[in-house]
């Protein structure tokens, strides 16, 4: 006992006799230990940023039985699944869909409001990438003559780069120009996009680089291409697609040359009336092409293999060109996904093996969704129709003359917008808001026009309810129009066979929100998300600046 209290006092007595220097540095390091054990954000080694073109959220649930186990299903029970998410703005088109994923904001602020739209400095119509400074890189053709230059704002990618002292690389990916451009904001390495018709080779233009990498040159010249020129038949047996309608139906188009739009197809056959290899664009197999890039690219480019973050965009155009030309309810449009689904497991098990399980971040989503064929819901008595534009400018052409004694006012209708003439209202002092009003009370008499803004409403109104909110997030200030109009629900203007997009309801809002990877918690939501959320969760994730232009919010649930 004597001995034990006796050894206690000699440890008391060295401790007090330490010198208090030697004391702080123990606690500094102490402190910083403990601080370093901290994480206060997550760098995966690659991100990865997937986007199905015209991918409406119910395809999800209608085709859950027929996917396997390694692709959307994976993702979800390993993910985090948002069930309840939508763009917050119209038009929902590819360019501004694109746009607002990684800039986490709406066209009112990144300035891509359609895909193409009306230019009131140039007087003309223009292309979202168009950028005629530029040369083509792996073709001779304009289609090689893009760059980003219209978008106003910075992208996460962009964010990203500007973070990693552009050590981290940015490269995306798609058949579609505009899908493979946007995402990939100002900063990218590169962008690839297809160009089909006879060449069948992915390109890119000057704004990237002067000459297409090896390993670009090298997969051009694989035949991979030329190798998915095939017959395009159902994954599984037809009679199984108990999700879409009959086969042979009065609501699809098909392909010239071929009399009927039925499986099987014969893709090498139809190629000389139908583009040549650009009919791959409208068939699963421009998916599959697009995920044999992927990979390519993420051999080819190095992704993921040091500490610093990596972007890859990828969006899968095919599922668009397939929609708008058989119809949401189509056993084509089943079989892509289906067959998408493939596509999926194939990208996670090459990220696994080459990047790593848990060194990845992946988030998968849409870019719009699409509707029922208006002729199809007719037939099973749901108000649906066909809008013409040529006749609704007859009638404005009309009710100008009458009212105005002038029929110039109006020097462009376009993506349901109406631009004024400023010169001419100026020469007869006419007054642009109330020609506004005017013309509102005039279109809504129209028949199926449901909705009407004018730029004075946009510009000083303050909207809660979703159509108006929607609106003024789509209005751009400078490139917008002077009227904007809605149809009613369920009509559209479009040729009366195949489906599209661009309207603030539901069926074009709402598309999936699944994250997957590293950093992300496994979960899913009904709480309503939407789409300029995306930027600013990858942005916390990865503790770098948000987009310049971010009015989305953290999806706090999903990385905290």
């Amino acid at each position: 006992m004597k001995k034990t209290v006796f050894l206690l006092i000699i440890i008391f007595l060295n401790v007090q006799c330490k010198p208090s220097e030697e004391i702080a540095v123990q606690n500094k390091k102490s402190i910083q230990t403990s601080q370093n054990s901290v994480e206060i954000y997550t760098k995966p080694k690659l991100v990865v940023g997937v986007v199905i073109d015209q991918m409406r959220y119910d395809y999800i649930s209608r085709f859950w039985n027929h996917y396997g186990n390694d692709g959307f299903k994976r993702l979800i029970a390993k993910g985090y699944f948002c069930k309840n998410h939508h763009f917050n703005y119209v038009p929902t088109y590819t360019a501004p869909g694109h746009s607002s994923i990684y800039t986490g904001t709406t066209p009112k602020n990144h300035g891509i409001i359609s895909n193409n739209w009306y230019d009131k400095v140039e007087k003309k119509s223009v292309y979202c990438v168009d950028d005629f400074s530029m040369n083509p890189i792996g073709t001779t053709l304009s289609i090689g003559k893009k760059s980003p230059y219209r978008l106003k704002t910075t992208t996460v990618s962009d964010q990203n780069r500007l973070a990693t002292q552009f050590k981290g690389k940015t490269i995306g990916i798609a058949l579609k120009d505009r899908s493979a451009i946007l995402p990939t904001g100002h900063t990218a390495n590169a962008a690839y996009w297809f160009s089909g018709g006879n060449e069948g080779n992915f390109i890119t233009s000057s704004f990237y680089e002067n000459e297409l990498p090896t390993w670009v040159k090298n997969f051009n010249d694989s035949g991979k291409t030329e190798s998915y020129m095939k017959v395009w038949n159902t994954l599984y047996p037809i009679e199984t697609y108990t999700e879409s309608g009959s086969d042979l139906n009065d609501f699809e188009y098909g392909f010239k040359e071929k009399e009927t739009a039925t499986f099987p197809y014969d893709i090498k056959k139809l190629g000389a009336e139908n583009g040549g290899y650009d009919l791959l664009k409208s068939t699963p197999f421009g998916n599959n092409l697009t995920t044999d890039f992927a990979l390519a690219a993420i051999d080819g480019e190095h992704l993921g293999e040091d500490k610093i973050t990596d972007f890859l965009t990828i969006s899968y155009s095919t599922t668009d060109y397939i929609g708008h030309n058989f119809g949401v309810n189509s056993k084509e449009v089943e079989d892509a996904y289906l067959r998408l689904d493939q596509d999926l497991a194939r990208l996670l098990k090459s990220l696994d093996e080459k990047v790593g399980k848990g060194n990845y971040t992946l988030f998968l989503t849409a870019d719009h969704g699409a509707i029922d064929v208006p002729a199809y819901l007719k037939s099973k008595k749901i108000p649906a129709g066909y809008f013409q534009n040529s006749t609704l400018r007859k009638a404005l052409t009309a009710y100008l003359g009458e009212e105005y004694g002038t029929t110039d006012l109006i020097e462009n209708v376009s993506n349901n917008q109406i631009f004024f003439n400023a010169e001419v209202l100026k020469e007869k002092n006419i007054n642009a808001e109330d020609l506004q009003n005017n013309l509102m009370h005039y279109l809504l008499t129209y028949d199926h026009i449901y909705k009407v803004y004018t730029r004075q409403m946009l510009e000083t109104g303050t909207y809660k309810d979703n159509m108006g909110e929607l609106i003024q997030n789509g209005f751009n200030q400078k490139e917008s129009g002077d009227v904007v109009y809605l149809f009613d629900p369920a009509y559209i203007s479009y040729p009366e066979k195949g489906s599209t997009h661009g309207t603030a309801l539901n069926y074009d809002t709402q598309v999936p929100l699944i994250f997957f990877g590293k950093g992300i918690h496994h979960g899913q939501t009904t709480q309503k998300t939407k789409v300029v959320d995306i930027a600013p969760t990858i942005s916390a994730l990865l503790g770098i600046a948000m987009p310049s232009g971010t009015t989305g919010n953290v999806i706090s649930q999903i990385i905290d």
